[in-house]
């Protein structure tokens, strides 16, 4: 197996300098990181851990205490307020919680599809409800902390490679706080029939709670994979998920990532996703947020090969008093690569949504073919959205466009509706359904598809606003 340009010498080099460079800073620790460095004292004491992990432990920990969270005077974060996760007590979950009844899963999304499923309660490994299905030769699913015992040379090779030195305090503290989650390696040539799910169950009892899933999914050239990702909640406690997903596809693969958002309503869900794909690979990854009281999904790509396609697409429906922040960075650094990102929110009450979208060419990208959409639709007088799609090119030889729409249904299209013999409240339910099915259509595995699009349905509907919105 050849994994072009990683050796372990330099991997354990490049992390002793991190280490280095964060404990040599001038810069005093943050204000407040105090707790979370108590509490990461007695993680390294109460788990066993090669020195290599330790290192990445260490330097995460170090990042956070020099970064703390962000605020509104960061750029990158100046329309979601993060003071309310700071403000929680911080209970990281350190040992295995069961008592989740495996028929409970069923009631979830996804939860009757065939395949894979690895579960996960409270951020860690729940063997009894994981099922492992008929896979190829040589593919692997299941949990991250496991692989990390049997198969640490290998994961030392990948871990953290494809995810950037921690630009953000929830990314630090993630890469010091993981204990588990789901790992999938697809070897080159193989297809994985059925979709392998990540299944993230939160049954939190108290305020505080924090989880810091770190899924690594790695697939080799000329592979075929989809991946399903979902976060619950049996709880109804204002916890606290931080996660964190790498991804690698190599040349030629073919991958499909479908994330479903639906945490609690007090809760708050933070995540990192970190994608590097090769020449001729073809990846989609959909971003589905429906629950949490605060959101945000930072979501950085970089196309590594020539002549590859990616698609980002996403949608949030917000209602009360949530927030739902998507924040990406899709870098072209090769030429003839095509991305496209659709996003489209549906807003209610005094909810609000954030979108920041930020395509980047380097010089040598040439060919580049990039698009970026973020449309929105209001339901209400009191809800916001602040969106901001932006363009970095460095390259003379490309196509690349961008745009954004903030509203609210289109009276001529409910006017067309109703000259067909439709009433006013069925033609704004079918014009906001189909706002929401533009995004559910470009999933490609048809079960999931039909899972959504069954689930939004429901979830619009049960909107007492749907047919009053204007």
């Amino acid at each position: 197996m050849a994994w072009r340009g990683v050796k372990y010498s330099t991997l354990g080099e490049r992390l002793i300098q991190d280490i280095h460079m964060v404990q040599t800073t001038d810069k005093a620790p943050a204000s407040g990181t105090g707790i979370y460095v108590e509490k990461f004292r007695r993680l390294e004491q109460e788990i066993e851990q090669p020195a290599w992990l330790r290192f990445r432990r260490q330097a995460g920990m170090d990042r956070f205490s020099e970064l703390g969270f962000p605020t509104l005077n960061d750029e990158d974060w100046r329309f979601t307020n993060v003071a309310p996760i700071a403000k929680l007590p911080f209970k990281p979950s350190l040992r295995s919680e069961d008592g989740v009844a495996a028929d409970s899963l069923t009631q979830f999304a996804f939860g009757r599809l065939p395949g894979t499923r690895l579960v996960f309660v409270n951020g860690r490994f729940a063997e009894k409800l994981s099922s492992i299905g008929p896979l190829p030769a040589g593919v692997k699913a299941g949990s991250l902390a496991a692989a990390l015992n049997s198969d640490g040379a290998f994961l030392e090779m990948h871990l953290g490679r494809y995810a950037a030195r921690p630009d953000n305090g929830f990314a630090a503290l993630n890469e010091a706080f993981f204990l588990d989650g789901g790992f999938v390696h697809v070897p080159a040539g193989q297809r994985v029939e059925h979709p392998i799910q990540f299944i993230y169950v939160s049954t939190a009892t108290q305020n505080g709670a924090s989880f810091h899933p770190r899924n690594l999914v790695l697939a080799e050239a000329n592979s075929q994979v989809t991946i399903l990702e979902s976060y619950l909640a049996l709880g109804s406690k204002g916890y606290f998920t931080n996660a964190v997903t790498e991804l690698f596809a190599g040349e030629n693969a073919r991958m499909e990532y479908v994330k479903f958002q639906d945490e609690a309503a007090d809760a708050f869900h933070i995540a990192g996703f970190h994608g590097e794909f090769g020449r001729g690979s073809n990846v989609n990854v959909h971003s589905f947020a429906l629950g949490a009281k605060l959101s945000r999904n930072n979501i950085r790509t970089r196309l590594a090969g020539e002549g590859l396609e990616c698609i980002l697409n996403g949608l949030y429906l917000t209602r009360g008093e949530q927030l739902a922040d998507h924040h990406m960075v899709v870098e072209h650094a090769q030429p003839q690569c095509a991305s496209h990102e659709y996003f489209n929110g549906i807003l209610d009450d005094k909810s609000k949504g954030v979108f920041h979208g930020r395509i980047l060419v380097r010089p040598v990208a040439q060919k580049t073919d990039a698009k970026q959409t973020n449309k929105n639709l209001l339901l209400s007088d009191d809800a916001t959205v602040d969106t901001k799609p932006q363009l970095e090119i460095y390259a003379d030889d490309v196509k690349c466009t961008h745009g954004a729409t903030i509203g609210q249904l289109n009276e001529e299209s409910i006017f067309y509706l109703r000259s067909r013999g439709i009433g006013p409240e069925t033609a704004r339910r079918m014009l906001i359904h189909a706002f929401a099915g533009e995004i559910i259509e470009r999933i490609q595995h048809e079960p999931a598809r039909e899972e959504l699009d069954k689930l939004v349905w429901d979830r619009l509907e049960a909107n007492p606003h749907l047919a009053e919105a204007k």
